[in-house]
Parts: C-alpha cells; sequence; structure tokens
C-alpha cells in the first residue's frame, strides 16, 4: 500500500508539471501561429497542434508525462483504482500553483477554496481505501475496452473539431476519461505478472492503453491551446477519476476498509466537486499572457 501510495504522489507531481510546461509550449506555438493556425471553427489546426508538441517546453513536459505514466502504471496495480486515480489527479494541485509562476495566472478565493477541497477530499479516500481487486477480466471485457477507447478518441476529436474553440472543456474531460480508459486498461492487462510478452501484445487491452494515451495526450493538447489550464486540468480529473473509479468498484472488486464505505464515497464525491469548481470558476487566460521565466529567447551560451 505504502509503495502504491507514493508512486502515485509521485506521478502525481510529474503530471502536473507536465502540463503546465505544456500549456507554455502551445500557447508560445499558438503566439507564432497567430490566425493562420486555426480551423473554421476556430479551434486549433491540426498543424498547430503538431508545431506546439515540437516546443522544447512541450517536449520536457511529455517526458514528464511519460515518467509519470510509468509510475502511475505502477500504482494503478498497487491500490485500488479509485485511489490511485484521484491520487494522481491530484495533479491540479501541482497545475494550479505552477501556473501563478509559469503562466503568470492568478487565482480566485474560490479556485484555492476548490482545491483545498480536492487535498481534503484526498486524505478521505487514502484513510478508507482497502484492498484493490485481482484484476482478472474476461478477455470480452478487455475488447470493450478497446472499443470504447476508438469510440472516446474517435468520436471526441471530431466533436471537438466541430464545436472549435467552444470546446476547451469538452477536450478536457475526454482526454481524462481516455487516460482513465488507459488506467484501467494497465490494471486488466495480461502479460505483466508473470511477464509474457506474447500474452501481452495479444491482449486487446494493450492497444486500449496505447490508443487511449496517445489520443488523451492529443486531445489535452488542444484543450491547453484553447481553454484554461485550470479549466481544462480540472475537467480532465473528472474524466480519469470517475471512469475507473465506478469501473474499479464494479467489476475489479476495488474495496473499501471495512465499515469506511461512507467515507471513501464521501472522499470520492468530495474530490470530483472539487474539480468540478476549479474549473467552474476558473478563469479563461487572455492570449497576451507571457510566461515569466520562460523567455522565447535563450540567454546567449545557455542550452
Amino acid at each position: 500500500m505504502l509503495i502504491g501510495l507514493l508512486t502515485a504522489v509521485a506521478a502525481s507531481i510529474c503530471y502536473g508539471t507536465g502540463s503546465v510546461l505544456q500549456a507554455v509550449g502551445s500557447r508560445k506555438s499558438a503566439r507564432r501561429e497567430a490566425a493562420g493556425g486555426v480551423t473554421q471553427h476556430g479551434g486549433p489546426s491540426l498543424s498547430s497542434t503538431a508545431k506546439a508538441a515540437m516546443t522544447w517546453e512541450f517536449i520536457v513536459g511529455t517526458i514528464l508525462d511519460f515518467v509519470g505514466f510509468g509510475l502511475g502504471a505502477v500504482a494503478a496495480r498497487l491500490l485500488p483504482l479509485f485511489l490511485s486515480q484521484t491520487i494522481i489527479s491530484a495533479n491540479l494541485v501541482i497545475t494550479a500553483v505552477l501556473s501563478i509562476r509559469l503562466l503568470g495566472i492568478r487565482l480566485t478565493r474560490a479556485e484555492w477554496t476548490s482545491i483545498a477541497v480536492v487535498c481534503s477530499a484526498l486524505i478521505l479516500l487514502a484513510s478508507a481505501a482497502g484492498p484493490e481487486g485481482s484484476g482478472h477480466t474476461p478477455v470480452a471485457t478487455h475488447w470493450w475496452l478497446l472499443a470504447i477507447s476508438l469510440l472516446l478518441i474517435v468520436g471526441g476529436t471530431v466533436v471537438v473539431r466541430l464545436l472549435g474553440a467552444r470546446a476547451a472543456i469538452l477536450a478536457g474531460l475526454l482526454s481524462g476519461m481516455g487516460f482513465g480508459a488507459l488506467g484501467v486498461g494497465v490494471r486488466v492487462l495480461n502479460g505483466i505478472d508473470p511477464f509474457d510478452p506474447v500474452a501481452l501484445v495479444c491482449d486487446p487491452a494493450f492497444y486500449a492503453i496505447l490508443i487511449a494515451g496517445t489520443g488523451g495526450m492529443y486531445l489535452h493538447t488542444v484543450a491547453l491551446q484553447i481553454g484554461s489550464v485550470n479549466g481544462a486540468t480540472a475537467a480532465l480529473v473528472v474524466g480519469e477519476t470517475v471512469l475507473p473509479g465506478a469501473v474499479g468498484v464494479l467489476w475489479l472488486n476495488d474495496t473499501s476498509r471495512a465499515g469506511f464505505g461512507w467515507l471513501a464515497v464521501a472522499g470520492f464525491v468530495l474530490a470530483v466537486a472539487g474539480a468540478v469548481a476549479v474549473a467552474w470558476f476558473g478563469r479563461p487566460e487572455t492570449e497576451d499572457l507571457v510566461p515569466v521565466s520562460l523567455p522565447d529567447r535563450e540567454p546567449a551560451g545557455v542550452r
């Protein structure tokens, strides 16, 4: 349990830091692209999103995301999903604090209160969590997970491109659901213990992980380009917490400590409500905000 908690916290720090760095890179690219990098609906074009992914800030943020993914995968195998995913989703706090420094954003009292609610909820969840389930499921469940991941990412990409600039929160939510499907896939994946590479690559859950992770990353990038970094991250929190949490309890036999079920439910509801509140109260940042400590031009001699 302790190792799982530590890896989940470390994953949260990596994800939170990565989100802000990706937002810095996305906005730097958006300023360079100006009006030419949007679709007719006002959303970012595929080329502008690709160029955002080539900034050094975005690359470093992506590396941190991969590290966070590895740590989160360990946590998902060692903890109930409603606990591991909620702790990882606390990267919202890291994102909010770092955005003050790197994006020049000022948080309102309501936002700070909402963040405090999320932190309190995590304490309740950690106190109530019991042993994780086995993760053994019929292969049909793995195929369903693959189909749902495809529907989320492909359908979500089409809808977001049609809605354009109005889709920031939706893109964040869909990316979170993709990451949630990824967490479920990691939990049920065959060929991990004991390690069997043939069983691993033959498992539909393996491909669900690849699709959900890649698609979730794309939708998250879009959300960071067109909306509030805190609002987009908060919507992501809801998506990646509710889906795997419910699946873990209903199908993977995740449980709370005896007599603490009410505390687990209260913590889960408060965590989601706090994340929604951050999205609701979050103010969209204007496009002319410039990261105060990450200038476009590096000092001479610095690499």
